[in-house]
C-alpha cells in the first residue's frame, strides 16, 4: 500500500485501525496537517472542530463564520467541490484533501493521490450515528479528540430537542422546498434530497412527491398546495424577514401566494451550506428552526379548533 489512500465512505466509517492505514492517515507529531476542505458539511465540521488554523483552502460552497474571518485571511477560495482544480490545490501543498462521495472530477483526485496528497471522502450523514462517525474519522486527523466529543454532545442534545419538538405534533404538516435561481424556474426538492432529510427530521412531510430535484410551475406548486415553505437561493443573500421572503417569492411565482404556506405567509430561509453534504451542523440548525415553526404554528392552529 501506497503512502496515500482514497478512503472510500465506508473506509473512513468502519474506524479501521489497521498499522498501514494508521501510517496513512497521520501525520508525523512535529507537522500540523494542512487541510483542504471540499465541501461545506466538511468545513462547518472542522471549525467545530476548532481545527481553523489546520486550513489552507475552502470550496466555494463553504462559508466563514464572521467571528472567524479575520484570523481566516490566509485561507484560499477554491472551485465547486465537484470541479477541484488540482493543480490549484498542489499550490497550497496541503497534506490532505476532504470532502464527500460527490466531491471531484476524479481525474483530479488522482493527480493530488499522485502528488503524495491524502485525498479522503466522508460519507454523506443520512443518520445520526453517520454524522458521529464523520466527526471522529475527522477528529483524528486534526487532533481533536476532545474538541470531537463536546461537539458530539452538543449535537446529540440539540436532535434530542428536535425530537421532542416533533413528537408534540399530531400529524405532518406538509411542507415545500424551493430553490430560487434568478432567470431559471423555481425547482422543488423531492424525496431524497437534503431538504427531504431536514423536513423529515423537523416533523414535517414533503410535499413533493417525486424524486430528486426537479422544476415546478406556479401551478405545480400551487396543486401541492404545502403549509410550510423552504427557500434557498444559489446567490449569497443575507436571511430576510418572512415579509420580504413573501414579497419575492410571490413576484416569481405568483400562485405561490394563494397555497395554504402563501396565505399564512410560512415561509424559512434556508442557508445554501444546509443542502451541501448530508445532515451536518446547518442542516440540524435548519431543522430545528423548521421544528420551531411546525409547532408554534399548527399546535397553535389545533387549540383553536
Amino acid at each position: 500500500m501506497g503512502a496515500t489512500i482514497i478512503f472510500s465512505a465506508s473506509y473512513a466509517l468502519a474506524n479501521v485501525t489497521s498499522a498501514s492505514a494508521e501510517q496513512a492517515v497521520n501525520l508525523p507529531e512535529t507537522q500540523q496537517p494542512r487541510l483542504v476542505s471540499a465541501g461545506a458539511g466538511v468545513t462547518e465540521l472542522i471549525l467545530a472542530l476548532a481545527a481553523a488554523p489546520q486550513l489552507v483552502g475552502i470550496d466555494s460552497t463553504s462559508q466563514i463564520p464572521e467571528k472567524l474571518a479575520p484570523a481566516m485571511t490566509q485561507v484560499q477560495r477554491l472551485g465547486y467541490h465537484r470541479m477541484l482544480s488540482a493543480e490549484g490545490i498542489i499550490a497550497l501543498n496541503p497534506s490532505h484533501v476532504i470532502g464527500s462521495e460527490v466531491m471531484g472530477p476524479e481525474s483530479s483526485l488522482n493527480l493530488l493521490t499522485q502528488a503524495n496528497i491524502h485525498v479522503i471522502k466522508l460519507n454523506s450523514a443520512t443518520t445520526e450515528q453517520q454524522l458521529m462517525d464523520n466527526i471522529d474519522s475527522l477528529s483524528e486527523i486534526v487532533g481533536k479528540p476532545s474538541s470531537a466529543l463536546e461537539l458530539k454532545r452538543t449535537l446529540k442534545q440539540q436532535l434530542a430537542q428536535i425530537a421532542d419538538k416533533r413528537s408534540q405534533l399530531t400529524s405532518k404538516p406538509k411542507v415545500l422546498f424551493l430553490l430560487l435561481q434568478e432567470g431559471r424556474p423555481a425547482r422543488v426538492g423531492g424525496k431524497d434530497t437534503a431538504a427531504d432529510l431536514i423536513i423529515n427530521l423537523a416533523g414535517g412531510a414533503n410535499a413533493a412527491d417525486f424524486d430528486s430535484y426537479k422544476s415546478v410551475s406556479g401551478e405545480g406548486i400551487l396543486a401541492l398546495n404545502p403549509e410550510v415553505i423552504l427557500l434557498s437561493h444559489r446567490s449569497e443573500q443575507s436571511m430576510q424577514a418572512t415579509a420580504a421572503l413573501f414579497d419575492e417569492v410571490t413576484k416569481q411565482i405568483p400562485l405561490v401566494a394563494h397555497t395554504k404556506a402563501g396565505q399564512q405567509q410560512a415561509f424559512i430561509n434556508l442557508k445554501p451550506e444546509a443542502l451541501i453534504g448530508g445532515l451536518g451542523l446547518s442542516a440540524i440548525d435548519a431543522a430545528d428552526t423548521l421544528a420551531n415553526t411546525l409547532v408554534q404554528q399548527f399546535l397553535v392552529t389545533q387549540e383553536i379548533k
